[in-house]
């Protein structure tokens, strides 16, 4: 089989382009938006994409106050040969953000992504593992030093990473930055920062404190407030990198898909919850989320489990 050609690597902007007219929104996105890395990375290849779209098309130099709703359009359709909706919403959405910050100064005299048409998004479900797919998964690490493949503290921990994502529902990036320190072992919770560093209090878990303490008093008797909870064998800090591939592992263990994701744990938290009975709204606090709407999808996976165990059960379903 033919491997898939790279994708030829795109030029820099100018570096004048950048200093112009990215550096200040970015700043702006970091120090008083308070986006994480990950909204600014999103919003700067949108800045990007677009940029060279202009430059191509010749808007650039006439400057962006001239770009006409009919331009907007044109690279909106172009945009769709490239991204798929999702990314085309997000990356017209960041846009969208950029120029309303430079009208605020000033620079601009409107807005010319606002109320520009978009093509419908579809409605996704979020992906989740079953109560009896997370047990399976969750035996990884053990099997692991049944069978002698992995050293005892690298089992551990991964076994802590996977109840702290489902057990807590923390995003992958929160457990990564969580330390010792954010840990009140006596009452079973930690001070997350989330999205926004807005802080949360989660409550871990009866099992997943108890991995949290074996790892700590059995591999990390040391261990200050400020070290973090999940580190790598020389001692750094665990990425967010290593905790994705750590997960393909034992997602291939367990049979299970390879592509789910740590954010899926997340979802089955989530799911699990409601599918229990759990309030809506404790589980949107839970969660940290900011609006309801976003933690309603998950009762839609729930109403959806039960209509497949209706169709599956009932005589006249």
């Amino acid at each position: 089989m033919k491997a898939k050609p790279r994708r030829p690597k795109l030029a820099a902007l100018p570096a004048g382009v950048t200093a112009e007219w990215w550096t200040p929104f970015a700043d702006y996105l970091a120090l008083e938006r308070r986006c994480s890395v990950y909204t600014v990375r999103n919003y700067r290849q949108a800045f990007e994409d677009f940029y060279r779209w202009a430059q191509a098309a010749g808007v650039w130099a006439r400057g962006v106050d001239a770009l006409q709703v009919r331009e907007v359009r044109d690279f909106v359709i172009e945009a769709r040969r490239r991204f798929d909706r999702r990314t085309l919403h997000n990356h017209v959405s960041g846009l969208r953000a950029w120029a309303k910050f430079w009208q605020q100064r000033g620079r601009l005299k409107r807005n010319p992504f606002a109320g520009v048409p978009l093509p419908k998004l579809e409605k996704r479900l979020p992906v989740f593992l079953t109560e009896e797919q997370m047990k399976r998964l969750l035996l990884g690490p053990q099997r692991l030093i049944e069978n002698e493949t992995a050293l005892p503290e690298v089992a551990w921990r991964d076994r802590l990473a996977m109840e702290l994502l489902y057990g807590g529902g923390l995003r992958v990036s929160e457990l990564v930055a969580l330390n010792y320190g954010a840990v009140d072992f006596d009452s079973g919770v930690a001070r997350v920062v989330g999205k926004g560093r807005k802080e949360r209090i989660c409550p871990l878990g009866r099992v997943a404190l108890t991995v949290l303490k074996k790892v700590r008093d059995e591999f990390a008797p040391r261990a200050g407030l400020s070290d973090p909870v999940l580190m790598n064998p020389d001692g750094s800090r665990m990425t967010v990198r290593v905790v994705q591939l750590m997960l393909k592992r034992y997602l291939a263990l367990a049979e299970l898909p390879h592509a789910l994701t740590p954010h899926k744990l997340r979802h089955s938290y989530a799911t699990h919850l409601l599918n229990a009975g759990a309030d809506l709204r404790l589980v949107q606090e839970l969660l940290g989320h900011a609006l309801l709407t976003t933690t309603q999808v998950y009762t839609h996976v729930s109403i959806a489990r039960l209509q497949e165990i209706y169709a599956k059960a009932h005589p006249r379903a």
